[in-house]
């Protein structure tokens, strides 16, 4: 069995908000797995159902975001899983918006919500789907990721929602390694235009030879 957790803030104030993106992302494997996420249980919106044959829990934390791990934790020690077999999926801004990573495991990071997973559950090793929502940071972190959505960024973030949600079936279906070889795919280096060498000045003899 898998647990995925989609993180973000419950009520209407956050829904399409750049903290959301892992309630978004839960919201899209519902849809695709005909999965009704609408029962309260473990301090969240949860639902059950089968992805590629397996059981799966889908779980969107109404905790608000700096709790999440409360949630999460309820969920693991009700269906004794280990580690391995959660699958949490939340926005991240040291990635550029419109991309997406996912990590094996490894340390929360800056993200509140992941500090709060992994001191609930005392553990860092479980796979993680990082949505970006990039930020310049030239206005306030918090008014940021609970903001809401520019034009310019809705068609970017919805490609890499529909992406995330493709990869968490993947570990479901494939296991990490293969989700990982399979969707962090780098977009290639452009290489930068070589400098032209600056032409022989007139009248002027190249080094090394005589007039």
């Amino acid at each position: 069995m898998f647990i995925i957790a989609g993180l973000g803030n419950p009520g209407k104030k956050y829904e399409n908000t750049r903290h959301n993106m892992g309630f978004l992302t839960i919201d899209l494997l519902a849809e695709e797995y005909d999965i009704k996420v609408d029962k309260l249980k473990f301090k969240s919106l949860v639902g059950e159902g089968r992805i590629a044959g397996q059981r799966v829990l889908l779980m969107k934390p109404q905790t608000y975001m700096n709790l999440s791990g409360e949630a999460v934790r309820e969920a693991i020690s009700f269906y004794k899983i280990e580690p391995e077999e959660l699958i949490v999926i939340y926005d991240d801004i040291d990635i550029p918006t419109g991309t997406f990573r996912i990590r094996k495991k490894g340390s929360a990071g800056t993200h509140n919500g992941m500090r709060s997973v992994v001191h609930q559950i005392q553990s860092d090793q479980f796979p993680r789907i990082r949505v970006g929502i990039g930020s310049e940071k030239k206005v306030d972190l918090i008014n940021y990721v609970t903001g809401g959505v520019s034009k310019g960024e809705k068609e970017l973030l919805e490609d890499a929602l529909v992406k995330s949600a493709k990869a968490a079936a993947c570990i479901v279906e494939k296991g990490i390694d293969k989700a990982m070889n399979e969707y962090n795919v780098r977009p290639p280096k452009k290489e930068k235009p070589k400098k032209a060498e600056p032409a022989a000045e007139a009248g002027k003899p190249e080094e090394g030879k005589q007039e």
